[in-house]
């Protein structure tokens, strides 16, 4: 499916970006009651793709200006603590850039993020991590890339290369989905993980939380939903699970890349899905 440049994307009403919002707040919550659904199906419409990727276009769009963004990072360079309300925004601003990168990544006919958009996301996860952690050297060094990043004309660039993705056909998402799942098939023959194994197993998670959240916000979708809550719980406690290897790692407690075998809760519910997952 080829997208014209400068597309025109579908607009939603503030209903359906609340929402998006709501699902995307609880994308690491345990829901341990919700279970997969019976059977698993791929299946999603070119139209459903396009919707899909124009929602995550527009959750970004109406959810981040280069001008919020700058003056928290401008804060952070000052060496000026960010107030409670202020880092809520920040996480909810690295959010919306986490989830747009995934959607061109699920839908895009290239299935690989623009680079300066995907260097941006990573760049806001360093230096979140580094204000979190109070380290002022990886503050001034990710707050000053983040400066450049923001500039009137890298941010020109990067909104052109968003607005203007080419989608793929609902054969080519269905093949990259089924890929993904037989990496984690794969990942899973293992009994330990080192620090870049484990993230690499929660960034296919994160992905298909993503890919789930999005199409249960267009609309009711009991199949998403479950699929969604089932990998957010997964999502989730590898995400407390990477937090502690990090808190770990900064206080010369352990090694980041120390292998360790997969918590069993974790574990169980990872087998489940690769073993329901139509590969």
């Amino acid at each position: 499916m080829a997208t014209p440049r400068s597309a025109t994307w579908q607009k939603f009403p503030a209903e359906t970006l609340r929402r998006m919002f709501d699902a995307v707040d609880v994308d690491d919550i345990i829901d341990g009651h919700v279970a997969l659904p019976d059977p698993i199906v791929l299946a999603c419409p070119e139209e459903s793709i396009r919707q899909c990727y124009a929602l995550c276009l527009q959750f970004w769009e109406d959810g981040v200006t280069r001008e919020d963004l700058l003056r928290l990072v401008e804060k952070l360079l000052r060496d000026e603590a960010l107030s409670a309300d202020e880092r809520l925004q920040y996480k909810y601003i690295r959010a919306r850039y986490k989830h747009l990168r995934f959607a061109q990544r699920l839908y895009g006919k290239r299935h690989q993020s623009n680079y300066l958009f995907d260097l941006t996301t990573r760049v806001l996860g360093h230096l979140q991590d580094a204000f979190r952690s109070g380290r002022r050297s990886g503050i001034v060094r990710h707050g000053l890339k983040l400066r450049v990043l923001l500039s009137k004309p890298v941010w020109s660039m990067i909104r052109h290369a968003m607005v203007n993705t080419r989608m793929d056909s609902e054969a080519g998402l269905i093949a990259l989905q089924r890929s993904e799942m037989r990496h984690l098939k794969k990942a899973m023959a293992r009994t330990v993980f080192d620090g870049d194994q484990f993230h690499d197993v929660r960034k296919i998670v994160s992905m298909q939380v993503s890919f789930y959240d999005t199409l249960r916000s267009l609309g009711p979708n009991d199949h998403a939903y479950r699929m969604s809550r089932f990998l957010a719980a997964i999502n989730g406690l590898m995400g407390s699970r990477h937090d502690e290897m990090v808190a770990d790692a900064l206080a010369g407690r352990r090694h980041y890349q120390t292998p360790a075998p997969l918590a069993k809760e974790i574990r169980s519910r990872l087998d489940t899905l690769v073993a329901r997952y139509p590969i």
